[in-house]
């Protein structure tokens, strides 16, 4: 097989046809920036508010509660940061989980150089948050719970809905960051209880470089850009109108294809799963086994280093990933499965893979017989897997 092979989808996806052909006017044509008061402008600025109807009726909410940002990094800290400020009068604390994208993370310990105080719930071996320890850290000073939808790296979904419900009965306002789950899972913001919700356009087929925050009307929080009247004046910059579009366009195919594509990837990961840990010994399947996004299956492998595992696939044109891309230059484990129990040398040896709806059987098939050979080839080559053998396995 020659073709390249590509299971990185979580990283990052390829932009549809449909979605780069209706980006590709406001480029080179409807290019006049949507500030200006002159007609030519005037359509950019139509097709913004356009996009922003169609973004909000994908998650059942109102065209004015949508903000579009500079993607999902951006919108995690306007919401942690915003929040922190606007409430701080009521109280500095925070919770959130401990396997959260660093985008929130990484927010948090910002956050508390400043004085907040994060508290960082405890998850099951599958990914699942822990609900009664997240109920037993709430506080009277309490003012923001913040959980991801769905984990980046292993897949796993949350119990939004119950966090909600919980975060509500205190009166504290609930952040979910849905860069993952956007565009593969039906999100209602007032079925979830969901007060800010952030999402990413590249991982839904979309382009790289625009988000949204969803911001409930109610909901008083200050701007995160200060320079500009953009936004209701709450993120300032010229629109990134391509990108909005895009975003939009993106939005509308997702909804479309939601419940097939849903079906065929699950099926596909599933056949996935089942090859690997039947046919790869010392495998465990990382996430919950049925609770997890539709493309997403992540394995660590025991006697493995997970960097010569994901060079060895790329020497095979297959695109992977051992967690997170955006933590893809450290050498240490994946905070993540940490998180979910595994000991450091078995979180060494992780790999994830997430298909697309262009995925076919005949890949999965290729990748499995490929990944059988690199991983016992990497096994011959460990003194640590040479004395397990010669004690039996124990």
């Amino acid at each position: 097989m020659s073709k390249l092979i590509y299971l990185d989808n979580a990283a990052t996806t390829k932009v549809k046809d449909e979605v780069f052909e209706a980006m590709k006017p406001y480029f080179s044509e409807l290019y006049g920036n949507p500030s200006s008061i002159y007609r030519f402008a005037g359509e950019g600025k139509k097709a913004i508010e356009e996009a922003r109807r169609t973004v909000a009726e994908f998650i059942g909410a109102k065209p004015e509660e949508i903000y579009f940002t500079g993607g999902g990094s951006e919108s995690d800290n306007w919401a942690l940061k915003a929040t922190a400020f606007a409430k701080r009068d009521k109280g500095k604390h925070i919770i959130t989980s401990k396997i959260e994208h660093h985008a929130i993370l990484h927010t948090c310990e910002y956050l508390e150089k400043l004085g907040y105080e994060i508290t960082y719930v405890n998850v099951d071996e599958n990914g699942v948050l822990k609900l009664d320890e997240l109920k037993a850290a709430i506080r009277e000073d309490t003012i923001l719970i913040s959980v991801m939808f769905a984990n980046n790296e292993i897949g796993t979904i949350e119990p939004i809905k119950e966090i909600g419900e919980i975060a509500h009965e205190h009166g504290i306002l609930f952040h979910t960051d849905a860069v993952q789950a956007y565009g593969h899972e039906h999100i209602n913001v007032d079925d979830y209880n969901i007060d800010l919700l952030s999402a990413s356009g590249h991982k839904i087929n979309g382009p790289k470089g625009i988000g949204i925050l969803y911001i409930r009307n109610s909901v008083k929080i200050g701007s995160f850009v200060h320079g500009g009247a953009q936004e209701r004046g709450r993120r300032a910059g010229t629109h990134n109108t391509p990108g909005i579009i895009g975003f939009a366009k993106a939005t509308e195919v997702a909804k479309r294809e939601m419940d097939t594509r849903h079906s065929y990837e699950s099926e596909l990961r599933d056949y996935l799963i089942g090859r690997v840990l039947a046919e790869i010994p010392y495998t465990k399947l990382n996430g919950h086994k049925t609770d997890r996004l539709s493309n997403n299956a992540n394995f660590s492998f025991q006697f493995i280093e997970g960097e010569s595992l994901l060079i060895m696939l790329d020497q095979k044109e297959i695109c992977a990933s051992s967690g997170s891309a955006c933590t893809s230059g450290s050498l240490d484990p994946s905070h993540v499965l940490l998180a979910i129990g595994l000991p450091h040398e078995i979180a060494h040896g992780s790999l994830r893979l997430t298909l697309s709806d262009e995925t076919t059987k005949e890949d999965i098939d290729y990748v499995v017989d490929e990944l059988k050979k690199i991983v016992e080839r990497l096994r011959s080559m460990s003194p640590l897997y040479e004395d397990f053998v010669k004690k039996g396995g124990k």
